[in-house]
C-alpha cells in the first residue's frame, strides 16, 4: 500500500509539473511541506513561503531582498503624537482571489482588516479556536495581543488601531506573516457552511498568486493572479514540489527539475558553484541556532546548571562539523549583523573539566536528560541530528548521558512548545524584522513562555529592559537595553547559542529577479525566466 501510495504521489506530481509546462512555470523544490495556508498560527518558514508570501498582503510589505518596509495594502499610514494610535489609510481597487470554492462580491475593504486581526484576540470569536491545535504564537509573542486596545472603522478605507500604550515595536511587526490580510467575506461563508476550518486549507487572499492545489507532502501549485492589484507576474505558474532530502534537491536541480533550491548541503556548496549551469547566492543570515534547556525542570531551572552545560559544548567543532565554512559561533542570542547586538558580550568558554566540576558543585551527579533534533534542515542548523550527536558526545565528557529523539515537523514545534517539555531542544529563528526585539522579546519574553519561548524562562530583571526598550523611541536608550538585556541573558544561561549561518541559494541560471531575502523569505513577486 505504501508503495502504491508513494506511485500515486510520484504520478500526481509528474502530471502537475508537465501540465503546466506550456505556460511559463517556476519550479521551487521546497524543503518540507507546510503547517497550513493560513499564515497568522503557524511559526514555521515553510509554512510562510507557501501561505502568506504567495498567496496574501500585509497593510506594510518589506521592500524585496531588503529589511526596509513599503506600502502595501495601506498606502500610507501615520501615528499620532502620544503614539497611541496608529491610522492606516487603505489601498483601493484591490481584488480577492477567485477560485472554485469562493467569487468574492466586493473589493478588500475596512472590515478585512479589523477580521484579520480581531480573530487572534478576541477568545469570544468562533475563529479564536477554528481548527485543531491552533495557536497565535506571534500575535501573543509580539506583544501585539496585548498592546492592541480596539481596532476602529473610521471608513471603508481607513482603519485606526488604538493601543493600550505607546510601542516602539509595533510597527515593525505589521509587515510580519502573521498579520497577513484575509477575506472577512470569505470566512462569513464558510461561518455560514459550518466548514470554518477551510480557511486553513482552501486559503482566498489578495496576493501575487492564487493558491491551486496541494498534494500533501509532494507538490503545490499557485497561478499568477491575473488581477493583481500591482500587475500579473512575469510567470504563469508556480509550483512547490516538495523535496525533503537535500541531496535529491541538488541532483534535481542539477538535472534541471527545479529552478531554485533552499538550504543545499554545505559540503555540496562548492560544486554547485563550479556549475557553469547554475547561480549561486550567498550572505550572511540574520539568524540565530541554538539549544534551550527547560528553565522550569530541574536541574535546567537552575543558571549554574545552565552555564555548567555550556561550557561543556565544543562550539567550534560543531561549526566545522555541521557547517563546513557556512557559519560561525554565536556568542549572543541576536545576530551581529543586528544594530541591537552587545559586541562586548564574552562568550561560553570551551571547558569541560570546569563543566565537570560545576555540576558537581551544583549538586548534579548521574544527570540523564534528552536533546531534541529536528527533522529538517533550517538556514540556521543544516544538521541538527549531526549536531546532537556532537552534544551528545561533549555532554557524555562531563557525566551526562544524552538521548535524542526527534518527530515529524509539525509535531516537533508543537511539542517543543510545551511548559512540560523534557530536556533541552535545538531551534533556532530567522529574523522576521530588522528590530531586535524580534529576537530579544519573541523568543525569550515572557509573553513567549508556552509559544515562541522555548526555554519556558521568564526572568524579570530581563523582561523589565525588554519592556522598557518597546515603550523608548530613542534608538541609542533602546540599544544601551538591549546590551544590558543580553549580559543578564548570558548570565542566566537559557540557552546554548550555537551559530549563525550564511544562507545559500542555488538556481538556474535561467532564473531572473529573484533577490536573496535577509529575513529567510522565499519570495517569487517579481521573478521571471528565461526560456
Amino acid at each position: 500500500m505504501k508503495l502504491m501510495k508513494a506511485l500515486l504521489t510520484a504520478t500526481a506530481m509528474t502530471f502537475a509539473i508537465a501540465g503546466a509546462a506550456e505556460a511559463k512555470t517556476l519550479v521551487y523544490c521546497s524543503e518540507g511541506s507546510p503547517e497550513g495556508f493560513d499564515p497568522a498560527p503557524w511559526t514555521a518558514g515553510t509554512s510562510f513561503d507557501a501561505s502568506s508570501r504567495a498567496i496574501y498582503n500585509r497593510l506594510i510589505e518589506f521592500a524585496p531582498g531588503s529589511t526596509e518596509t513599503q506600502p502595501g495594502l495601506a498606502e500610507s499610514w501615520e501615528t499620532s503624537d502620544d503614539g497611541m494610535e496608529i491610522t492606516f489609510h487603505l489601498r483601493q481597487g484591490v481584488k480577492f482571489h477567485t477560485t472554485p470554492w469562493f467569487t468574492p462580491t466586493r473589493e478588500f475593504n475596512a472590515d478585512d482588516v479589523i477580521f484579520s486581526f480581531q480573530r487572534q484576540q478576541d477568545k469570544s470569536s468562533p475563529w479564536y479556536e477554528y481548527t485543531a491545535g491552533i495557536a497565535w504564537e506571534y500575535f501573543d509573542s509580539t506583544g501585539m495581543a496585548s498592546a492592541i486596545k480596539e481596532i476602529v472603522r473610521v471608513d471603508d478605507h481607513t482603519v485606526k488601531f488604538v493601543l493600550t500604550r505607546a510601542d516602539a515595536t509595533i510597527l515593525a511587526t505589521f509587515p510580519m506573516d502573521f498579520a497577513s490580510i484575509m477575506s472577512k467575506e470569505y470566512a462569513d461563508q464558510l461561518d455560514a457552511a459550518g466548514t470554518r476550518e477551510r480557511l486553513n486549507t482552501q486559503p482566498v487572499g489578495t496576493g501575487a498568486f492564487t493558491f491551486v492545489d496541494y498534494q500533501q507532502d509532494a507538490v503545490i501549485r499557485y497561478q499568477a493572479f491575473a488581477d493583481y492589484w500591482d500587475g500579473k507576474q512575469p510567470i504563469d505558474d508556480l509550483i512547490f514540489a516538495i523535496t525533503v532530502d537535500p541531496g535529491v534537491r541538488q541532483q534535481k536541480l542539477v538535472a534541471g527539475e527545479c529552478d531554485i533550491i533552499p538550504y543545499p548541503n554545505p559540503a555540496d556548496i562548492e560544486g554547485l558553484k563550479g556549475n557553469s549551469n547554475l547561480t549561486v547566492m550567498q550572505q550572511e543570515g540574520f539568524n540565530i541556532g541554538y539549544l534551550a534547556y527547560n528553565t522550569r525542570q530541574a536541574p535546567f531551572d537552575k543558571p549554574e546548571v545552565r552555564r555548567a552545560l555550556n561550557k561543556a559544548i565544543n562550539k567550534q567543532a560543531i561549526i566545522d562539523a555541521v557547517f563546513q565554512g557556512t557559519g560561525q559561533a554565536a556568542v549572543a542570542p541576536i545576530p551581529p549583523t543586528s544594530w541591537g547586538y552587545n559586541d562586548a558580550l564574552v562568550d561560553d568558554p570551551y571547558d569541560p573539566e570546569a563543566a565537570k566540576a560545576e555540576l558537581e558543585a551544583a549538586g548534579v551527579t548521574g544527570l540523564k536528560m534528552k536533546v531534541w533534533a529536528m527533522p529538517v534542515q533550517r538556514p540556521y542548523n543544516p544538521n541538527a541530528r549531526r549536531m546532537a550527536e556532537l552534544i551528545q558526545a561533549d555532554f557524555a565528557a562531563v557525566g551526562v548521558e544524552v538521548e535524542i529523539v526527534s518527530m515529524e515537523w509539525g509535531e516537533y514545534l508543537a511539542q517543543s512548545s510545551s511548559v512540560d517539555r523534557d530536556g533541552a531542544v535545538l531551534l533556532g529563528w530567522t529574523g522576521d524584522n530588522a528590530d531586535p526585539d524580534n529576537f530579544l522579546s519573541v523568543l525569550l519574553g515572557c509573553d513567549g513562555v508556552g509559544a515562541n519561548n522555548r526555554a519556558q524562562w521568564c526572568h524579570q530583571p530581563y523582561e523589565d529592559l525588554i519592556q522598557k526598550a518597546k515603550v523608548t523611541f530613542d534608538e541609542a536608550e533602546r540599544k544601551a537595553l538591549y546590551d544590558e538585556a543580553q549580559v543578564i541573558f548570558k548570565e542566566e544561561a537559557p540557552w546554548a547559542t550555537i551559530a549563525h549561518s550564511i544562507v545559500t541559494m542555488p538556481m538556474r541560471n535561467t532564473v531572473q529577479n529573484f533577490k536573496q531575502d535577509p529575513l529567510g523569505i522565499h519570495r517569487f513577486v517579481g521573478v521571471d525566466k528565461s526560456e
